[in-house]
């Protein structure tokens, strides 16, 4: 297993002749030392992944990587680049919020590594990493949300110069161009379900779909908190679905911030994503991207918890979700 402190691949495949520099082939020595610099393993980023952290989402890389090479042709080129390396690549733009043609030279080619990171999305690896890391951590004795969601929706801003104008809109209440992201979260603030629209795409429509998602991956959920503008016809379909949607809106009379009963949960998981730089606008071109962008976030954030988790999970910690089901708030 790799170290934490440093890839130990080389930076990218060592050349089998000499590169030119200004129009002239490097002479022997030169091309030993460069070479060599190849060779060296790069300074690690903060942003890279520890031996623990790998080793909680590492399953289901190769078993991709496997599976799609036994559907290549017999002369397509084998892989060259460490599965690793790849990821290390994927976060470094998740949490810097660089362009993809802006990763270090350290890293391999930014095409190789975005078209790993659209593959992903495609085949939906990215969120499969995510589940993979929240099932460890339910087994691994980690208190569980229970059957209680929160779900909330907010208006991101978005480059209206570089993405087409069928995948944006403009939110008539903040009067913001960019894109919607909806996430359901449990008591905890983990991630259940997250889906990204149009910001002009009205509550009911995206939370019909929203419902039916988190209905299809997590049968066990039966109560919803949501803010007061829902809607009687989104309430009707939660309940087609077993799911009791519940109005939570805010404490009338009070002025300024003030965590909302029982739905600051679901706030305090956005307030998290933006950790992520990259979430700081909708930078992505599909709506499918920008979630694939969401799950990947979510799955850095929980294996940092459970490569920092103490031997004992849970046996000084207060109960979060029973505190969460009575209304309290941490403030």
């Amino acid at each position: 297993m790799l170290s934490a402190k440093a890839c130990l691949t080389p930076r990218h495949p060592v050349p089998c002749c000499a590169p030119t520099a200004g129009g002239a082939r490097l002479g022997a020595p030169a091309f030993a030392r460069y070479v060599l610099l190849l060779q060296q393993p790069r300074r690690a980023y903060p942003s890279d992944l520890s031996a623990p952290r790998w080793a909680l989402i590492e399953s289901t890389l190769p078993a991709w990587r496997v599976e799609r090479r036994s559907r290549a042709p017999a002369f397509a080129r084998p892989p060259e680049y460490d599965l690793r390396e790849i990821v290390n690549a994927i976060l470094y733009v998740d949490r810097t919020g660089v362009q993809w043609r802006c990763l270090p030279h350290g890293f391999p080619p930014w095409e190789t590594v975005y078209g790993y990171f659209a593959k992903w999305q495609k085949d939906g690896v990215l969120a499969q990493a995510h589940g993979v890391a929240a099932g460890i951590g339910a087994a691994a004795g980690g208190p569980a949300g229970g059957a209680v969601g929160l779900c909330d929706r907010r208006a991101e801003r978005q480059d209206v110069h570089q993405h087409p104008r069928h995948e944006q809109g403009t939110d008539a209440g903040k009067k913001i161009v960019g894109r919607k992201r909806s996430l359901v979260t449990d008591t905890l603030g983990l991630l259940l379900a997250v889906l990204a629209t149009a910001a002009d795409v009205q509550d009911p429509a995206a939370g019909t779909q929203l419902l039916d998602q988190v209905a299809a991956a997590h049968p066990c959920l039966r109560k919803v908190w949501v803010d007061g503008g829902c809607r009687r016809h989104l309430v009707e379909h939660a309940a087609s679905l077993g799911i009791d949607m519940e109005n939570v809106a805010r404490t009338p009379g009070i002025r300024g911030f003030t965590p909302i009963p029982k739905r600051w949960t679901v706030e305090r998981t956005y307030g998290r994503l933006m950790f992520h730089r990259r979430l700081a606008r909708d930078y992505e071109t599909l709506p499918a991207r920008s979630e694939a962008v969401i799950h990947l976030a979510m799955a850095d954030l929980l294996a940092r918890r459970l490569a920092a988790r103490p031997p004992c999970p849970g046996a000084n910690r207060p109960n979060t979700a029973n505190r969460a089901d009575r209304g309290e708030t941490t403030g």
